[in-house]
């Protein structure tokens, strides 16, 4: 597509396949809005929506389920967008922020503020957002060192998360019972009791932050070709690397102070819409649609389980990723 000076390539089975992971969460969103002690028909959710409600349904639809719904989409595409910048910049299908460590500094900030200082909501999204920043900086220092990429990077990361994780378990075990209790509970990621607080900083990151990686995606994908080569096609590879990894780190963390630590999410995304889309390229809208869908399907299985049976969304991504996680890692291609 040319419009005057400005053209764009699209492909059309990635375009398609895009479209339809966005119905697909905007009907199982709707579905989700519906599910619940009080359950509501979807088309009294829908009318609810348009502002023809009212009620008991419209207060527990649009104060207590539309934030919970809202915070996994945008949280969920907050991670597979981050996700598809790790694996294109490291150049590994295993690249992604809570593998490198990166969600691990963002919990340890968490931890600290409930723990330690027994902070509010907002202040341990805060903390969250800026260790996960400051975790993300120390890991790329040190792999720079190497040249920044590819298995040094992951292997720096895991290294850095280790060291973090035994600091976080030390917090546990070293602060107040009913505070480690609290800090658990984050710990295992969840949607319960989602308000707009928590809605509006990962919403706006997402549609703000997301466009901006999408700008940087072309010369990424350069990247991946290798520096030398990049660097005769024009692209200032450092600055365009170091933007990158910046946005995704913000994307992580945003997700993570959110909705908690969700594991997989990140790391399952890309890859399974490029095999959707068969597209060896960096999509990161593509990548955000699919990562929004998988937290909202994990959400809806953690709140549909026989016998009563409720498990925290960071838990069942966990489950649900260590499968795929094991598929990944026998496949000839995975990294």
């Amino acid at each position: 597509m040319r419009l005057g000076p400005v053209s764009l390539l699209v492909r059309t089975r990635a375009l398609l396949t895009t479209l339809v992971l966005l119905g697909l969460v905007a009907v199982l969103a709707a579905y989700a809005l519906s599910v619940g002690t009080f359950r509501l028909h979807v088309a009294e959710v829908v009318q609810i929506l348009l502002g023809n409600g009212g009620g008991v349904g419209e207060r527990i639809v649009m104060n207590i389920r539309l934030p919970r719904v809202l915070t996994g989409v945008f949280a969920g595409a907050a991670l597979g967008a981050s996700g598809a910048v790790f694996q294109s910049v490291s150049r590994n299908a295993l690249g992604s922020p809570d593998v490198i460590g990166f969600t691990t500094g963002a919990a340890t900030g968490a931890i600290a503020q409930i723990v330690i200082f027994g902070g509010s909501a907002v202040a341990v999204a805060l903390s969250a957002v800026v260790t996960g920043l400051f975790t993300a900086a120390v890991v790329y220092l040190l792999a720079s060192k190497g040249g920044g990429t590819g298995y040094r990077l992951i292997l720096i990361g895991i290294g850095v998360g280790s060291i973090l994780g035994a600091l976080n378990g030390l917090m546990l075990v070293r602060g107040d019972l009913d505070d480690a209790i609290s800090a658990n509970l984050w710990l295992a990621g969840s949607l319960n009791a989602r308000t707009w607080v928590h809605v509006w900083p990962v919403l706006v990151g997402v549609v703000v932050l997301v466009p901006l990686v999408a700008v940087l995606s072309r010369r990424l994908s350069m990247i991946e070709m290798g520096d030398d080569v990049a660097r005769q096609l024009g692209v200032r590879v450092e600055r365009t690397r170091l933007s990158a990894v910046f946005l995704a780190v913000l994307l992580a963390a945003l997700a993570t102070a959110a909705a908690g630590p969700i594991a997989f999410v990140a790391l399952a995304a890309p890859q399974l819409y490029g095999r959707l889309a068969r597209m060896s390229d960096l999509a990161v809208f593509g990548s955000a649609s699919m990562g929004a869908l998988l937290l909202i399907v994990a959400d809806l299985t953690s709140q549909l389980l026989p016998l009563g049976l409720t498990l925290p969304i960071g838990r069942m991504t966990g489950i649900i990723g260590g499968i795929y996680l094991i598929w990944l890692l026998t496949r000839p291609r995975s990294v």
